[in-house]
């Protein structure tokens, strides 16, 4: 499998991208940057599994010009891309299609292309409530949640999914207020069942709040690097709870070793990125995710 990082430059002929290589490019995943993506290593032994002949590459796409990568993988004949950041919201604008959840959302992270045209879909939401699923044996129905970070495209697709899952309540957590506030008030329109609530991470009632949810979610990118500080006290922590991280790479961060001592469950993002993977394997070849080959080639990297 090629860690090679291809430019859009690299999409003007297929000569240029396939060169040296036996199977032909027929999806990607793009991002600025995307290096680290790890979906390669999920995705290509997916298409061979299938025995699909194909590569799955990483494309550095800079930001303005997803547009114009979107129609050259089109005009090279791809099947579809991922999307990272910081292009989710431009892919949505690009689209010509756009499932309901994406457009919820308001992001989009897995395009396929039909006839020439560019269809959305946002498999985060979905898959982060597979990942809930499959780690705690719980659904978000009628969940008490709190999602800290929220302000960020994770948050948002996390709180929509929930809100979508109907969950009884959704606690909205973020150095500044404003941003979620907003977001409150779109979903509270879109999902008038979930009840929503806004906090400050440095609110002194957030423990109490904490401690009356049941699943508490970082989203935030404190945890990224080993020696960061949880995004919320230790005190927020209790042993009802359970606790996921959608950082997965440490796959222990402070965040969850505060939620291990006070002996609640925990979980990290590797099983939302596995789940958010085979679902977009299944938008572009419908049926054939191979889930546990997918979580090996993850495995193996993680």
């Amino acid at each position: 499998m090629s860690e090679e990082v291809f430019q859009i430059e690299h999409l003007r002929e297929r000569d240029v991208l396939d060169a040296g290589y036996d199977k032909p490019a027929l999806l990607a995943v793009i991002g600025c940057p995307v290096s680290h993506s790890a979906s390669p290593a999920m995705h290509q032994p997916a298409l061979d599994a299938c025995g699909i002949d194909g590569r799955y590459i990483k494309l550095e796409v800079p930001v303005g010009r997803v547009m114009e990568a979107f129609q050259h993988l089109s005009d090279l004949g791809f099947v579809g891309a991922n999307v990272t950041v910081p292009h989710k919201f431009a892919a949505l604008d690009a689209c010509h299609h756009v499932d309901d959840a994406a457009r919820q959302i308001g992001a989009v992270n897995t395009i396929r292309f039909i006839d020439g045209e560019i269809h959305g879909w946002n498999t985060d939401g979905p898959g982060f409530a597979r990942a809930i699923q499959e780690e705690f044996s719980v659904k978000l129905e009628g969940m008490r949640v709190m999602i800290v970070g929220a302000g960020g495209g994770a948050g948002q697709a996390i709180a929509t999914q929930c809100a979508r899952d109907g969950a009884e309540r959704v606690i909205l957590v973020n150095r500044t207020v404003d941003k979620i506030e907003s977001l409150a008030q779109v979903l509270k329109r879109r999902f008038p069942l979930t009840k929503f609530h806004c906090i400050a991470l440095d609110d002194p009632q957030l423990g109490g709040v904490a401690r009356q949810c049941q699943l508490l979610v970082n989203t935030s990118s404190l945890g990224l690097r080993p020696d960061d500080a949880s995004p919320i006290d230790a005190s927020c922590f209790a042993s009802h709870h359970w606790v996921y991280d959608t950082i997965y790479k440490p796959p222990m961060t402070q965040f969850l070793r505060d939620g291990f001592k006070q002996k609640a469950t925990i979980a990290n993002g590797f099983s939302m990125l596995l789940h958010q993977g085979v679902l977009a394997f299944d938008i572009w070849y419908p049926g054939r995710a191979p889930l546990e080959i997918m979580r090996a080639g993850l495995r193996s990297v993680s």
